[in-house]
């Protein structure tokens, strides 16, 4: 396993050293597979004044609100609910891309129990799916290719269950199909009573999978350094978890206390640049779903690549 030394003189742009005091920035200390932590174990954040204060476990559907208004400044969630907060007039904007959906290495995963009865989305129809929130990628991808294979997904009743609780509730007969994200989707994929049908790369080719950093306004303006500091650090952490799969795993299993074997790998963007098709995809889903008014969001207004420094690198 590469050292956090070695992987701390890895390719890439350096992290800028600043001076003055030290800089903390407010993050939800969660059980996941996730950029921050591993970025400070690899010590990315070495020679710069920026470190994270992490304030303890905050419930995935309350994170993007919470960086919305400041009370946490950086946050990883779904594209759509940050382009939800826009439109209400949030002040949080997308800094980094994130996770990268691949055939081996999906975004999430659909389980059933075996004796369900459940093979095919019509089959859905009448059930009870587990998600981990609503306005995110479980629900808004699901709904979409539910309903491009005829499924009145009105029929479906939608609760949420965290994605560490999500298996235990489906074996016990209180779901009947859950969505579970990694790295806790691996442990699914060993449980003897359930089955995998599908993973969003089967349901949209990963296009809907792109979890991204976004920052709390204020903070930006605050303390540009600060961001840049974050963004270079997770995006060197990104590529050093594409180029070390199987460590990544291992450090993850370590912090979350999850069997090794249970543990479902990661992929990111390449340098956490932002592109802008998995957010036009979101707006376009939103507007579709009647949740978003059309034209109020463009997709310029949701994200930036102006702290990432492999982005300038692309583009001189």
């Amino acid at each position: 396993m590469s050292s956090p030394a070695a992987a701390a003189s890895a390719g890439g742009p350096a992290v800028v050293s600043s001076v003055g005091e030290k800089v903390t920035f407010k993050y939800p200390n969660n059980p996941s597979f996730d950029l921050i932590y591993l970025a400070e174990e690899l010590g990315y954040f070495e020679g710069t004044n920026t470190r994270p204060n992490y304030i303890g476990k905050v419930a995935a559907p309350q994170i993007i609100p919470l960086v919305g208004t400041g009370e946490i400044d950086f946050g990883s969630r779904m594209v759509p609910l940050v382009i939800s907060a826009v439109a209400a007039g949030s002040d949080i904007k997308v800094v980094a891309a994130g996770g990268k959906t691949l055939q081996e290495a999906p975004h999430m995963k659909y389980f059933v129990r075996k004796d369900s009865g459940i093979r095919t989305p019509k089959d859905i129809e009448g059930k009870t799916i587990g998600i981990n929130s609503f306005g995110a990628c479980a629900e808004f991808v699901t709904k979409t290719w539910l309903r491009q294979h005829n499924v009145d997904v009105r029929t479906i009743n939608f609760v949420v269950i965290p994605d560490e609780q999500a298996e235990q509730t489906l074996v016990t007969r209180n779901t009947d199909l859950a969505i579970i994200h990694a790295p806790f989707s691996g442990r699914a994929d060993h449980a003897p009573e359930l089955v995998r049908l599908w993973s969003d790369y089967d349901l949209d080719g990963g296009l809907g999978g792109m979890a991204p950093y976004s920052a709390h306004g204020k903070f930006i303006r605050q303390n540009p350094q600060a961001v840049r500091d974050v963004v270079t650090a997770i995006a060197k952490a990104a590529n050093w978890v594409n180029a070390h799969p199987e460590e990544a795993r291992q450090l993850i299993s370590k912090r979350i206390n999850l069997q090794l074997d249970y543990v479902d790998r990661y992929a990111y963007i390449e340098d956490l640049v932002i592109t802008e098709p998995p957010i036009q995809y979101y707006i376009d889903v939103l507007e579709t779903e009647g949740k978003l008014a059309k034209g109020k969001v463009a997709v310029k207004d949701i994200y930036t690549n102006e702290f990432n420094p492999y982005a300038k690198a692309a583009s001189t």
